[in-house]
């Protein structure tokens, strides 16, 4: 091919196939008379084409609609990829975990209020009027207690509302649909990892604050527990 034809040459870079890595990094395009010539390293690492790598004008202006962007996570590697996926996988388990103990201890306080007269009686003003100064105490601290424990077990299950939120949480998917969408046309990974990062993040609140109501709900449940028992004893 004649330099002469070229519009674009560039003359420091030497005509040889030795220059085509060369030549593919820097974007170089070389035009003639009937086609577009577009030097890519895929094509010439594939050995598509023995010395330029040539399109048909129509074809390459097919190929210029294709995304040209690069994916921006050339510093990501894979392993990262699944290790955060891995983490947002605990985080929604514990979460669920969290979410059953509080139906456990709900229902068995439920249960025990419902099935035990006793546990009954420690609602009624005459317990409180007519009782001994230590079953006015055990009485007072079982009814407490047990409020205390099924309002905590409630407030596991209460639904979160945070500031923040990402593209895998579909109340605010409709604020986040046209960003994704615009990542995935430009292939940007970064934007993949900073999601689950920040998806993360937010599960890792959501689970911490849940299983605090956890703790006060067991603790509830362990007092109420020892209040019934010494106000059997009391009795």
């Amino acid at each position: 091919m004649d330099p002469a034809h070229r519009k674009d040459f560039d003359p420091d870079i030497p005509d040889t196939p030795a220059s085509f890595s060369r030549l593919a990094k820097t974007g170089v395009k070389v035009k003639s008379d009937a086609h577009v010539f577009l030097l890519s390293q895929p094509s010439v690492l594939l050995g598509k084409h023995s010395f330029w790598v040539g399109f048909p004008l129509s074809e390459f202006e097919n190929y210029a609609e294709l995304p040209s962007s690069s994916p921006s996570t050339d510093d990501i590697g894979s392993g990262y990829f699944d290790h955060i996926k891995k983490i947002n996988d605990i985080f929604y388990d514990q979460i669920k975990i969290s979410d059953q103990k509080a139906a456990y201890i709900f229902t068995f306080m439920l249960a025990f209020l419902v099935s035990s007269v006793e546990v009954r009686a420690v609602f009624t003003w005459v317990r409180y009027a007519q009782g001994t100064p230590q079953a006015i105490l055990f009485s007072g601290l079982l009814a407490t207690a047990s409020v205390f424990s099924i309002l905590s077990a409630i407030l596991v299950v209460l639904p979160r509302r945070l500031d923040k939120s990402t593209s895998m949480f579909w109340g605010a998917w409709p604020r986040h649909r046209d960003v994704f969408f615009d990542a995935a046309i430009r292939r940007d990974e970064r934007y993949l990892f900073d999601q689950y990062v920040e998806n993360a993040d937010i599960l890792s609140h959501i689970a911490r604050s849940k299983y605090r109501f956890v703790t006060i709900a067991f603790r509830g449940l362990m007092v109420t527990v020892v209040a019934y028992v010494l106000l059997l004893v009391a009795a």
